[in-house]
């Protein structure tokens, strides 16, 4: 179980992180849902071990083997759909990115660079390129809008990826058919996060 106790963080006079806690399963989804700019990617960045917080403690969480999901899609804009999978994966697994480009529906895309992708696309690149990592053993996995430009019907099918990994998962969403897929919700306002 990963136990998130205390946490504060603070940019300036602005507390984006105030004694928050949280406990997450050893394995399924939590999803954290709330408004733009309540806190839910900074503690994410903090999970991921990405900043520290001003106090705290995280334990069970181990941040050198979890595996996060920005915002953005940070694809490698030189390398092909394909390669952007294959490049996570060890050698002798690389011949599984054709797998996950189905999986995210873009097989027909394999040699296709990102720039050449829609933006739902892109994301749905982004997101099963983080589920090829994921798979290969990781002590949580966490995704911020993982959803963002993706259908519905799309999103429910990688969600139900998503949830079978045997990992922890967090999630940040606003809203959407993929929350009511999630084994734990939590709604938040803020800054500083904190539970409604």
């Amino acid at each position: 179980m990963i136990q998130i106790e205390g946490l504060s963080l603070a940019y300036g006079d602005k507390r984006v992180l105030e004694d928050f806690s949280l406990s997450l399963p050893d394995r399924g989804v939590t999803a954290l849902s709330g408004p733009s700019g309540c806190g839910k990617t900074t503690l994410l960045r903090v999970l991921a071990g990405l900043q520290r917080p001003d106090a705290g403690c995280l334990t069970g969480l181990d941040p050198a083997r979890t595996v996060l999901l920005f915002q953005e899609n940070r694809l490698l804009p030189w390398r092909t759909a394909e390669e952007n999978i294959a490049d996570v994966l060890p050698r002798e697994r690389r011949g599984e990115a054709g797998r996950w480009l189905a999986l995210a529906e873009l097989s027909g895309e394999a040699s296709a660079r990102p720039a050449a992708l829609s933006g739902g696309m892109a994301r749905r690149l982004a997101l099963v390129r983080a589920l090829a990592l994921a798979s290969l053993g990781c002590s949580a996995l966490l995704l911020d809008e993982p959803f963002t430009g993706v259908d519905g019907p799309r999103a429910v099918r990688l969600m139900e990826a998503v949830r079978a990994l045997e990992a922890p998962v967090l999630l940040s969403a606003h809203e959407g058919d993929t929350l009511a897929l999630a084994d734990q919700i939590f709604f938040f306002q803020g800054p500083p996060l904190k539970r409604v």
